[in-house]
């Protein structure tokens, strides 16, 4: 597999470098963004510079090199703060963060496209995804790769806030499902999907689980809430189940499962 793969290094702040790479593509799906909440608070110019400036040059590449779709993964930050559970696509977006309303411009830009440029495209809303390979050593790194690297050096997990938020995490596996049926179903284009499991848990519970596959007591360190991070989050799924004929693979008690014993073997004592 790795052989049929064509690597180009290069930034989607670089136009020339994104043409390269969708050159003779059928499909172009877009992953590249800056991800943090946090950093998007702290730096709200280089963000939009990377997520609307380098998403507009994917999209102009996409469209000249005449690709059948432009798939982009948007993010369930375009809802805010918004009170009511399940979040639907049709739901007035309200973004809470500089990293929100760039994601949320991605998807204005890509319908955008189609409308005038006849360019396909599908937007699918990522809730929250975990798994294996995430790197957890930054601050700001995905809060269950840092749980775990936490844990794995008898370190208290932080957690902002009462621990008490709860978030629709999605393992991997269902999100890369998803994105593929994306590419291909028919009545999809110019619609946007959630991108979840339908199922929130707590911060304080994923503690309780991760104890006993860790088989150990885990003691967290509480610090203040951060800017920009919202309360609840929870996908509704039934548009995506509809049109896409998606259905999440992986369950979250599975999925941390297996991502426990990829960073037990990763970043555990040898």
């Amino acid at each position: 597999m790795r052989s049929k793969i064509d690597f180009h290094a290069g930034s989607i702040t670089d136009l020339a470098a994104a043409q390269s790479a969708c050159h003779k593509a059928d499909y172009v799906i877009h992953l590249a963004a800056r991800t943090s909440v946090p950093k998007s608070v702290k730096d709200p110019l280089e963000t939009n510079r990377i997520n609307i400036d380098g998403t507009l040059n994917v999209l102009v590449a996409a469209r000249d090199a005449k690709v059948r779709r432009f798939v982009y993964a948007a993010s369930s930050s375009a809802y805010g703060e918004t009170p009511t559970l399940l979040k639907v696509e049709t739901m007035a977006p309200e973004p809470i963060s500089p990293y929100g309303i760039t994601k949320y411009v991605g998807e204005l830009y890509a319908q955008v496209f189609g409308r005038v440029y006849g360019l396909e495209n599908v937007s699918v809303r990522y809730f929250n995804v975990f798994g294996p390979r995430q790197d957890p050593t930054s601050q700001y790194s995905g809060v269950l790769s840092r749980f775990m690297l936490a844990v794995l050096e008898s370190e208290p997990p932080v957690i902002y806030g009462d621990g008490e938020q709860s978030r629709d995490f999605t393992y991997i596996e269902n999100v890369v499902d998803e994105t593929l049926r994306a590419c291909e179903a028919s009545g999809a284009s110019g619609k946007v999907f959630n991108g979840g499991t339908g199922v929130r848990i707590t911060l304080n519970e994923v503690l309780k689980r991760l104890e006993k596959i860790a088989g150990q007591k885990i003691h967290a360190k509480y610090d203040p809430p951060r800017t920009g991070d919202i309360r609840d989050s929870q996908a509704d799924i039934s548009l995506a189940r509809k049109v896409l004929g998606y259905e999440p693979r992986v369950d979250f008690e599975e999925g941390l499962q297996r991502t426990w014993n990829w960073y037990k073997e990763a970043y555990g004592k040898k």
